[in-house]
């Protein structure tokens, strides 16, 4: 899927999640409400597949972090032998959604070319400015 397409399915995937979880308030106005409404969203819409573990190790930080070569996209873009062409979109996907979602945050590391291919892991922090 393209960074575009990711991009304008935000808002329906953000609609859908707030109404599976019956969520009506119209902005996440602290931490607390987005740690609640990430953990619950991640139950359903990610999958063990991908080899991802995602938690809250500090005051306002998301941090996340795939098993060591075993991303989904990772091992997808180098079975097709695209890899070397590879954007991260798993990471992007989540930015477009806190974009849609109103939040301000920084991530680091910057996620443009795929981690696993230039540093051999996928790791970093989400650090929400709220």
């Amino acid at each position: 899927m393209n960074k575009a397409a990711i991009r304008s399915l935000a808002p329906i995937e953000i609609a859908r999640i707030k109404d599976a979880l019956g969520i009506e308030k119209e902005r996440i106005a602290t931490f607390e409400e987005f740690k609640d409404f990430f953990s619950k969203a991640s139950n359903l819409f990610i999958p063990d597949f991908m080899n991802i573990t995602m938690n809250f190790q500090a005051d306002n930080t998301l941090h996340w972090e795939f098993e060591k070569n075993q991303c989904f996209a990772y091992k997808g873009m180098k079975r097709i032998g695209v890899i070397d062409q590879y954007r991260c979109g798993v990471i992007y996907r989540l930015e477009c959604w806190f974009d849609n979602l109103g939040l301000e945050y920084t991530v680091m590391p910057q996620t443009d070319r795929c981690l696993m291919l230039t540093d051999g892991n996928c790791f970093g922090d989400i650090r929400f400015l709220l």
